[in-house]
């Protein structure tokens, strides 16, 4: 077998994948170590014996479903180079429409932010990235996605963020100008859950009760006492919950709040102002429902 007969096994997988080309590209620079370019320009090129096993074994699990991020152990996401596991969620593309989304409304100079939810650090990381002035902090309760965030971290070399674990704000003390998040918003119920690579994700960092809104109405309202006068809070939610989003965030009088659309065209990033008042004042009503709850 040489690399363009392992291309040909991409009609394997028209049934399971709908990017059966690529999903074969990265199993093969995974298995050889080596570039896109590689594969193009070297089609003859053989695979060992041990190689062939490893390709055969990694199609097989592609073909049954798991995420080709899962079986490489890495995903792009913006210009990182992420390692991934089945602790969280794979980064998205559509994702990198928050970062950019973060970068054009934020300055360039010193800032402190803060990423509710990091799993692989993807957000947070990406940031840092492109804001060296930028101070970051990252935070997830799972003892396992702080661990691979951390991991990251180190992989990528970047030295302005720190990662926490805790509950959401549990774990920060403090203001920040900028707080991000990407949190679970899937209804239980939904049934896009039995499909795709979502069914190897775990649900903790998928769903959401309140028909996907309720970690989002939680960060938003806690979020109020962790921003600076003037500071931004901003998500990245479900296709069809822009309206929802921008409603709750009114509803708790942040102002300014505005949507943007993900790669597929879809209202995928809403973010929103907060200019305090006393919050005994402005947020008796919603703290009384919080604590109740």
């Amino acid at each position: 077998m040489n690399i363009s007969d392992a291309q040909a096994c991409a009609a394997q997988l028209s049934a399971s994948s709908e990017s059966p080309a690529a999903d074969i590209e990265q199993l093969l620079c995974h298995i050889l170590e080596c570039n896109r370019t590689f594969l193009f320009t070297r089609r003859d090129h053989p695979l060992t014996a041990d190689q062939q096993w490893a390709f055969k074994q990694l199609l097989q699990r592609r073909i049954q479903g798991e995420p080709v991020a899962h079986l490489t152990g890495s995903r792009g996401f913006w210009t990182l180079d992420l390692e991934v596991n089945p602790t969280t969620l794979i980064p998205r593309p559509d994702t990198e429409c928050l970062v950019e989304k973060a970068l054009e409304l934020m300055p360039d100079s010193a800032a402190r932010v803060l990423d509710l939810g990091t799993g692989t650090g993807a957000i947070a990381l990406a940031l840092a990235s492109e804001r060296p002035a930028w101070q970051l902090v990252a935070v997830d309760r799972v003892a396992e996605a702080v661990l691979l965030a951390e991991k990251n971290r180190q992989r990528t070399g970047l030295t302005n963020v720190k990662v926490l674990q805790g509950s959401w704000f549990e774990p920060v003390a403090g203001v920040f100008d900028l707080i991000v998040s990407n949190p679970p918003y899937i209804d239980p119920d939904d049934p896009h859950l039995r499909q795709g690579d979502v069914r190897f994700e775990p649900l903790s960092a998928l769903t959401a009760g309140d028909n996907g809104l309720a970690d989002i109405r939680h960060i938003a309202i806690q979020a109020r006492h962790f921003l600076r006068d003037g500071g931004t809070l901003m998500f990245e939610h479900g296709y069809d919950q822009a309206a929802a989003v921008q409603q709750l965030l009114l509803d708790l009088h942040y102002s300014d709040i505005e949507s943007a659309q993900d790669y597929g065209g879809n209202d995928r990033i809403t973010w929103a102002l907060w200019n305090s008042v006393p919050l005994q004042n402005r947020c008796g009503e919603e703290e009384t429902k919080l604590n109740a709850e």
